[in-house]
């Protein structure tokens, strides 16, 4: 990893941002992959971040992996990295807190799959995002096939993945790839106050919540019902549950610490 820093986590009233800085496209190269794993677990661990925004800035999310990077790699090489480079994604997914993808510019390649790994997308009017991995002779590696699937549809994946096509906004929010469509200049404050809400609400319930949700999408609906039987049982041993059952019955506003 070089000297400078490319991923960095601010973190301001209870949101930790996770924003990319390696100008000019945000190329995911292995240096900022790595600082993606750095900063989520940060994230993940750090009691003052309740909520979490991936950014890459107002000209660009991310433009995709470093291609330049790759192309001399064979297979021996991309076995070894390919696992490392979807567990850096995969440790963003997994983020025990709400997040959302603020998208300005382009979000191609893994920069979708980075954009996917958030709970929600909020993207700029003439953003535009995309798997254009099948014209560079391969398909995405760090969980394009496999998130965009279960966000959109298998017909549709197969569509952007296979064509390679470009997506713009307003397609975009039609698919359901993105839940927000905002001017350019208001990405990061729309991002923003998506998550304000969670800052102060019950984060081992919204901890729950989505670990619910994204589990349970891997498990038959009898498994994943057991599994939210579980987690609701659980919540009955945390102060949260007794501020919030507490507060129902005393006519008030619950105060979660």
């Amino acid at each position: 990893m070089g000297d400078t820093r490319l991923v960095q986590l601010e973190i301001e009233d209870g949101i930790g941002t996770i924003r990319l800085s390696r100008p000019p496209v945000n190329a995911l190269n292995i240096q900022i992959q790595e600082e993606l794993r750095e900063a989520a677990a940060a994230a993940t661990t750090d009691p003052s971040v309740r909520a979490v925004i991936l950014y890459g800035g107002d000209k660009v999310f991310a433009a995709g992996v470093d291609i330049k990077e790759m192309a001399g790699m064979g297979y021996s090489e991309m076995a070894a990295r390919a696992t490392a480079l979807t567990g850096a994604f995969d440790a963003v997914a997994r983020i025990p807190k709400p997040v959302v993808a603020a998208v300005n510019g382009y979000a191609l390649g893994g920069g979708c799959e980075l954009a996917l790994t958030a709970d929600w997308r909020v993207a700029a009017e003439d953003a535009t995002l995309g798997q254009p991995e099948i014209t560079l002779g391969v398909i995405p590696g760090a969980g394009g096939t496999q998130r965009l699937a279960r966000l959109i549809g298998p017909a549709r994946t197969k569509d952007l993945i296979m064509t390679g096509r470009f997506v713009k906004a307003p397609e975009a929010l039609t698919i359901g790839l993105v839940d927000k469509v905002v001017p350019a200049a208001e990405v990061y404050a729309t991002a923003k106050a998506m998550v304000e809400p969670f800052v102060h609400g019950p984060a081992l319930a919204l901890r729950a919540a989505k670990l619910a949700v994204d589990n349970g999408l891997d498990m038959d609906l009898a498994s994943g019902l057991a599994w939210e039987s579980q987690l609701f049982a659980a919540l009955f041993s945390t102060d949260d549950k007794n501020e919030g059952m507490t507060a129902f019955i005393e006519k008030r506003k619950p105060n979660f610490a």
